[in-house]
């Protein structure tokens, strides 16, 4: 009994040294499966082609809507910026009478304007207030009342400082401004607005017209136009503060109106009150932009909804092209799936061939796509005079986006082919 043991013990000793185990170096690696991959991805090149066309639209799309709603919504700020962020009203506070009026619970200095512009970020300032006519007061550019003409309204009069065009935006299209020496004289000089001009006829200021305030002559020697924050004052004459204290005893300034540089809102904000009333800065009221605009956000959200949910449809599409092709492949190479079946290829490793073989062909779309997207939007706000605006992030996410779709494209192909068996491949 114990010979026969010996025997057999014997026996399967001689049969393993039949068969030595496999050295590690000739198992499938991983880097045997990526050779496997890529080995046929060059192979048929319009094929290839083909199907990485639709992966590259798709990331190009989705790369190309991020950065060029980036681009947009940047430009966009910055417009609002240049009219809004930058903008800062200062008024005195107000209190309501019994009868629901609003009533000035203080004064803004003279002189406001002056001490606004000393505050840091501050571009330029201007000190503006409406002037009250007398009851029956016209604004004519003839001395001769004709009582056959249609009556009308007297356009608005406003009294402002030599600062007014810098700190609104404003524009000369004839003529000039009035300066510092007609405010500190009370010249009798006025400045229209463009309607107004168009109004009274007036399109030129070289043969020294006048108008008529309340009987009053005063030279016109500007037009203006183009406010960017105060579009009313196209209708308006606008007059040196100086004169309208002398002529109109005006009493106070109504507001000052300041320019500052973007962020410098909140800043302006605190300081204001203090420069203008240290005694009782809780009397000053500023209209101050804050330091951080969301527009460019919203708008980017905005403009982000509608085209990612097109870049999503195409890049679907350019999924389902990558897994068509894939299950072409899958269903042409049978007969090399079942041969490498029967030398001993697993259902895992045959799945994972075709699986890396998508992933590979969805990355390089994904490349290509992010590429094109990134210099289609370089170019185009080259031409359009913009600052190109784009994540590194998104670029660099798009190829690995690609890489996900193909991923996914080539999952359900790689389980067919997995599922072959050795005999029924290469029997057909």
């Amino acid at each position: 009994m114990r010979r026969r043991r010996t025997a057999a013990a014997r026996e399967r000793v001689d049969l393993s040294a039949l068969v030595p185990p496999t050295p590690r170096a000739d198992r499938f690696t991983s880097q045997d499966l990526v050779a496997e991959a890529t080995a046929d991805i060059g192979s048929r090149p319009a094929r290839l082609i083909m199907t990485i066309a639709g992966t590259v639209l798709g990331i190009g799309a989705l790369v190309a809507t991020l950065g060029f709603a980036q681009t947009a919504a940047g430009q966009i700020a910055r417009q609002f910026d240049q009219a809004a962020a930058t903008r800062v009203e200062i008024t005195p506070a107000e209190a309501r009478t019994q009868s629901g009026a609003s009533v000035a619970t203080a004064r803004l200095p003279w002189d406001g304007a002056e001490r606004v512009e000393r505050l840091a970020g501050v571009v330029a300032a201007a000190t503006l207030a409406e002037v009250a006519l007398p009851s029956g007061s016209a604004i004519t550019a003839v001395p001769v009342y004709d009582p056959s003409a249609a009556s009308a309204a007297p356009a608005p009069v406003v009294a402002s400082s030599s600062g007014l065009l810098e700190s609104l935006g404003g524009r000369v299209t004839a003529g000039r401004m009035f300066d510092a020496g007609h405010d500190v004289r009370g010249d009798r000089v006025a400045v229209l607005g463009a309607r107004e001009a168009d109004r009274l006829a007036i399109n030129r200021v070289d043969s020294q017209p006048s108008i008529f305030i309340d009987g009053l002559a005063y030279a016109v020697i500007g037009i203006v136009d183009s406010f960017e924050r105060r579009a009313d004052l196209q209708d308006a004459v606008i007059i040196p503060i100086g004169t309208a204290r002398a002529d109109f005893s005006l009493a106070a300034p109504g507001s000052i109106q300041a320019r500052v540089d973007v962020g410098a809102g909140p800043q302006i904000g605190e300081q204001a009150p203090l420069a203008l009333a240290p005694d009782a800065p809780d009397q000053i009221k500023v209209a101050a932009p804050s330091g951080r605009s969301d527009l460019s956000q919203n708008v980017q959200a905005d403009v982000n909804v509608v085209f990612i949910a097109l870049g999503v449809i195409v890049l679907l599409a350019g999924g389902l092209g990558i897994a068509n092709v894939t299950l072409l492949s899958v269903m042409e190479r049978t007969p090399e799936i079942g041969l490498r079946r029967a030398l001993g290829a697993t259902p895992r490793q045959i799945a994972g061939q075709f699986i890396a073989e998508s992933a590979i062909i969805g990355m390089l779309g994904g490349i290509m796509g992010s590429a094109v997207a990134v210099l289609s939007v370089v170019l185009v706000s080259v031409i359009a005079g913009w600052s190109p605006v784009i994540n590194p992030l998104v670029a660099v996410g798009g190829a690995f986006l690609g890489a996900v779709v193909g991923l996914a494209a080539g999952w359900l192909p790689a389980r067919r082919a997995a599922r072959i068996e050795p005999i029924a491949a290469l029997r057909g």
